[in-house]
C-alpha cells in the first residue's frame, strides 16, 4: 500500500486536468504516491484523460457523478487507504519540487494539516483588475515554514488521514453547491486542537479560467467566504460570536464600499473585495449563499458545449 495519494477532483476541465497530472509526472524528490482523479461530470468526461496519459504513478481513475466538490472529495478518500492525503485541485499546475517540500514541511512541523503557497495565473486577455485579481487567486503566508493559527483552503494541501480526515464522509456535502467544504472540516480541526503548518516553499500555480477571471466571480467568492465565520458560528449555536461578526460585517462593509468609491482604478478592486467579505458576514443565511460550484458549474460548461 502505499502512505501518501494526491486526490485531484475535476469537473469538465480536459486541458487542466492534463496539466495537473502532467506537472505530477515531474515531481522530484517526493516520495512514492499514488493519484486519484475523482471525476464529477456525470458524463465521465475525465475518463478520457486518465486513460490516454502515461504516468509513472499508480493512477486511480473514480467517477462521482453526483455534482459538488465536498462528493468530489469524500469519493476520491474512498478510493485509497494512503494515510496521508494531498489534495491539488485540477486548476493547479505544481511545481517540480512541490510534493516533496510539502510532505518534508509537514513531517518537520509536526503537523495534522500543512498547506502550500499559491501563485495566481491569469489569462494575458485580462486587463482590469488584475493585480488584484492575481493576488486573489494566491495564498500568501509567513516567508518561511510555520506553525500557523488560521487554515487556508484545502486546495495544495497535505493531511494526515488519521488525525484530520476521520469517518467516512469527513467534507459535509450540504456545501455542494456553494464550496466551503474545507472551512466547515477546519473549523472543526481547529477546535480539537489540530496544528495546521505552512510550507512556503511547496508552490503551485493556480490558473484562473476566463469565466472566474473577473471581479464579478471574485465580488461572489468574496461574499461566501465573509459568510464562512458566521455560519460557523451560527452552526456552533455561538451566538456572541455570531453577533460580532454581523457587526464587524457591518462596519467592515461600509468602510470599505465608502472607500472604493473613492479609490483609483487599481485600488478599489481591493476594496470592493472587502466590501463584500463583510457583506457576507451580515448576509450569511443559505437564501444569500451564492452557487459557484457543482450543478451551476455543471450547467456552465454544458452551455459553453
Amino acid at each position: 500500500m502505499v502512505a501518501l495519494a494526491v486526490i485531484i477532483p475535476t469537473l469538465r476541465r480536459p486541458d487542466s486536468l492534463q496539466r495537473a497530472l502532467l506537472s505530477l509526472v515531474r515531481q522530484q524528490g517526493a516520495p512514492p504516491f499514488e493519484v486519484v482523479v475523482v471525476d464529477n461530470d456525470p458524463d465521465g468526461s475525465a475518463r478520457a484523460i486518465t486513460d490516454a496519459l502515461p504516468v509513472p504513478f499508480p493512477l486511480t481513475y473514480v467517477h462521482a457523478p453526483r455534482p459538488g466538490v465536498a462528493t468530489a472529495r469524500n469519493a476520491g478518500l474512498a478510493a485509497t487507504r494512503a494515510g496521508q492525503i494531498a489534495f491539488l485541485d485540477d486548476d493547479q499546475e505544481a511545481m517540480p519540487s512541490w510534493l516533496g517540500t510539502l510532505c518534508q514541511t509537514h513531517e518537520a512541523l509536526g503537523a495534522d494539516v500543512t498547506f502550500g503557497a499559491i501563485t495566481g495565473a491569469i489569462p494575458d486577455s485580462v486587463t482590469r483588475g488584475r493585480a488584484h485579481l492575481e493576488h486573489f487567486f494566491g495564498r500568501h503566508g509567513p516567508a518561511e515554514p510555520a506553525l500557523i493559527d488560521e487554515p487556508y483552503g484545502c486546495g495544495n494541501s497535505l493531511m494526515n488521514r488519521a488525525s484530520a480526515l476521520s469517518g467516512s464522509a469527513p467534507f459535509d456535502v450540504r456545501m455542494d453547491a456553494t464550496g466551503g467544504e474545507d472551512d466547515v472540516l477546519f473549523g472543526t480541526l481547529k477546535a480539537k486542537g489540530c496544528r495546521f503548518g505552512w510550507a512556503p516553499h511547496a508552490r503551485v500555480l493556480e490558473h484562473a479560467p476566463a469565466h472566474r477571471a473577473t471581479m464579478a466571480y471574485v465580488l461572489k467568492r468574496a461574499f461566501a467566504y465573509g459568510q464562512g465565520p458566521s455560519q460557523d458560528a451560527a452552526r456552533r449555536r455561538d451566538m456572541a460570536s455570531l453577533i460580532r461578526h454581523m457587526g464587524t460585517g457591518a462596519g467592515q462593509a461600509a468602510v470599505f464600499s465608502i472607500a472604493a468609491l473613492a479609490s483609483s482604478r487599481e485600488q478599489a478592486p481591493a476594496r470592493w473585495d472587502k466590501a463584500a467579505r463583510g457583506l457576507g458576514k451580515l448576509f450569511w443565511f443559505s437564501i444569500f449563499e451564492p452557487h459557484l460550484y457543482g450543478t451551476a458549474e455543471l450547467r456552465r460548461t454544458y452551455r459553453q458545449s
